[in-house]
């Protein structure tokens, strides 16, 4: 039995060394080196080095490699984690039937793969921890010469336990590389409280051991980088202690919301990072670039995975321009009217300013839902930076032959099919955040060379805003270099409308989002959290934050508004009758009540086949905000491992 739990919770530390990339195109020309023996390996800085590449591409999975459609479990689709994280959540809705993890009816597996219970990496970063000072007689015995090495290990040993807490909450916190006879495979899972309290020790020793690295000179882990992790730990589990009052540690949360704040701080302080705000598009630009950030003049990327193409490439662009999905292994589908709902208007104030639940009162710049995705104009720039806008950008782009315009192509009206295996938005919202436009890029399919920004500043703006929120202490200088910033890189006309500007003391009004919190979650939202929220929903959607801030907030509730698209008006029920099959107007036919289904006010229904949800709203419990362990993993001789309350195994 023991060789089975061997088996499960064991893998040999990595011997062979593959070619990996993480943040730098320097770092991606690294040649394959032989095998290191796990008998007398780590003895040279060089071998030191090479262990650690090997773990670059467990951790920072930035767009994936070859056909990029693997899944990051526990995602409900396949490919890049930054697109396809958002399908667990009520930013973006894929074809065909919801989920199973999604509609209360998953089953906890046998194994531990699909909801993300492995060690094996962990593992070998511990059995790094344990060996890296075999190399001190190759450096005379000047330990200060490895800081950096094991500054890269505690960096990658808090990634790993830092999804283990957002997952599972309680888990086992390994300090060793296990063998066949240790006794810690049999251990009970630990208490968050300490998980979060060593988790917390372990970047710090991230941190100082990478003291003086800072900025991406070759593409490495550097001190920036563990201070941006920390900062995300720190409003995790600050904020998580905050509005999940069933744990009873509401009174622990400042120590980890103030460690957020002062990471943050010390990445501002540094001036190396700085808001990309070049040309017209720049919220949308930012995450179409193909080179090292540093040669694209792009200082807001503090971690980002870039690609050869030659050695290392991706397919995500091929397959997020085709917006395609084959049995749901891709990221096929669009962005929610929910979604779409929480974008600010022009002069900063909300799609509704006054009045209740089917009496609101609309901004004047609000054009509703009635016209022709009339609800994407007079709003927060941001918006058309990330669904497209027909008559723009990717309903324009011909990817034969690379050429965007309206007179050789013609519009091209996005897909609303519920059910087609691809091409669909299901939604009528067709995402362009990460869309390049890029021929070759599409054409290179498993070469592609996108680059995928894991870490950037504009998030540490909102980690600082957020925190110092919680904590009661955010000033309207906190505003205005946060949240002000970002709006103003946005292009929110300051001058013209000063209201965009968010002030302190005077929030807007928003009673559609008040109502939706009062009526799905048991604590109040203060009007300047509920803007901080909302600016993170718009700023970092398609950005794998989604989930994890639902989870966070005690806020999986909101998974339970109705999930819908635009609305089908009859001036788009014309648009959709079949005659426009070639420019300038190429619409596909779409009927109701087969190819779409629409609620009683006209808006197309989200998954409206499933069998376990009704018109198009998804379910909740509680449980949810935790993962199952896998079941084998509980049945194991010796195992004093417990099921998370809820799932099926659970005492």
């Amino acid at each position: 039995m023991k060789k089975n739990i061997f088996r499960f919770m064991v893998m040999a530390a990595a011997t062979s060394l593959l070619l990996t990339q993480s943040c730098n195109d320097k770092f991606l020309q690294l040649s394959p080196e032989t095998d290191l023996s796990r008998d007398n390996s780590l003895r040279t800085e060089t071998e030191l080095t090479l262990y650690l590449n090997n773990l670059y591409a467990s951790y920072i999975l930035g767009h994936g490699t070859g056909w990029a459609d693997a899944k990051v479990n526990p995602n409900v689709v396949g490919g890049s984690h930054l697109l396809a994280s958002d399908f667990m959540t009520d930013n973006m809705v894929r074809y065909g039937n919801i989920d199973r993890m999604l509609d209360n009816t998953f089953i906890p597996p046998n194994a531990g793969a699909s909801v993300d219970w492995t060690w094996e990496n962990l593992r070998s970063v511990n059995y790094f921890i344990q060996h890296y000072t075999n190399a001190l007689p190759a450096v005379n015995n000047d330990i200060t010469r490895l800081n950096k090495y094991i500054g890269e290990a505690y960096f990658f040993k808090s990634m790993d336990y830092y999804r283990k807490l957002m997952l599972f909450g309680d888990v086992p916190w390994l300090s060793s590389d296990l063998n066949i006879d240790s006794k810690e495979l049999y251990k009970p899972r630990d208490k968050r409280t300490v998980v979060a309290d060593s988790l917390m020790k372990t970047i710090d020793m991230a941190i100082a051991g990478l003291e003086g690295i800072n900025g991406r000179p070759d593409g490495r882990i550097n001190q920036d980088m563990a201070l941006f992790l920390k900062a995300r730990i720190g409003l995790f589990e600050g904020s998580f202690r905050t509005y999940h009052n069933e744990l009873s540690l509401q009174s622990t949360a400042k120590s980890f919301l103030e460690a957020s704040v002062d990471a943050c701080e010390k990445i501002i302080a540094s001036g190396r990072y700085q808001l990309y705000a070049t040309g017209d598009s720049p919220y949308w630009k930012m995450f179409t670039f193909k080179k090292d950030p540093t040669s694209d003049g792009n200082k807001e990327a503090i971690l980002a995975r870039v690609y050869d193409g030659t050695v290392v490439g991706h397919a995500t662009q091929r397959y997020w321009d085709q917006n395609n999905s084959l049995s749901g292994a891709r990221p096929a589908g669009g962005a929610t009217r929910g979604l779409v709902d929480e974008y600010l208007c022009i002069d900063g104030k909300p799609i509704y300013s006054s009045g209740s639940a089917s009496n609101y009162t609309a901004n004047p710049l609000f054009k509703g839902y009635d016209g022709l995705w009339s609800e994407l104009e007079n709003r927060d720039p941001r918006l058309k930076q990330t669904i497209n806008y027909p008559g723009e950008n990717r309903s324009l782009f011909n990817r034969t032959d690379g050429t965007t315009s309206l007179e050789k192509n013609g519009i091209t009206y996005p897909r609303l099919s519920y059910n087609v295996g691809g091409g669909t938005t299901v939604t009528g919202y067709l995402p362009i955040k990460h869309w390049m436009g890029d021929r070759p890029e599409n054409e290179a399919t498993t070469n592609g060379q996108q680059t995928a920004i894991e870490f950037r500043y504009g998030e540490v703006l909102l980690m600082l805003a957020e925190a110092k929120a919680i904590l009661g202490t955010l000033t309207q200088n906190d505003l205005d270099r946060t949240i002000n910033l970002l709006r103003q890189r946005a292009g929110f006309d300051f001058a013209k409308y000063p209201g965009s500007k968010l002030e302190l003391g005077n929030p807007p009004a928003d009673p559609r989002l008040d109502e939706i919190y009062a009526t799905k979650l048991d604590y109040a939202v203060s009007p300047i959290i509920r803007e901080i929220r909302r600016e993170r929903r718009v700023e970092m959607v398609l950005e794998d934050r989604r989930y994890e801030d639902l989870m966070r907030w005690k806020a999986g509730n909101l998974m339970t508004v109705p999930l819908r698209g635009m609305k089908f008006t009859a001036e788009k029920g014309k648009l959709y009758d079949g005659t426009h099959t070639a420019k300038p107007i190429i619409a596909l036919k779409e009927e109701v009540n087969k190819d779409i289904f629409l609620d009683n006010n006209g808006f197309i229904i989200a998954y409206p086949r499933s069998a376990n949800i009704s018109n198009g709203t998804a379910l909740w419990a509680d449980y949810r905000y935790y993962w199952p362990l896998p079941l084998y993993d509980l049945t194991l001789e010796g195992n004093q491992l417990v099921q998370n309350p809820g799932w099926l195994g659970a005492k």
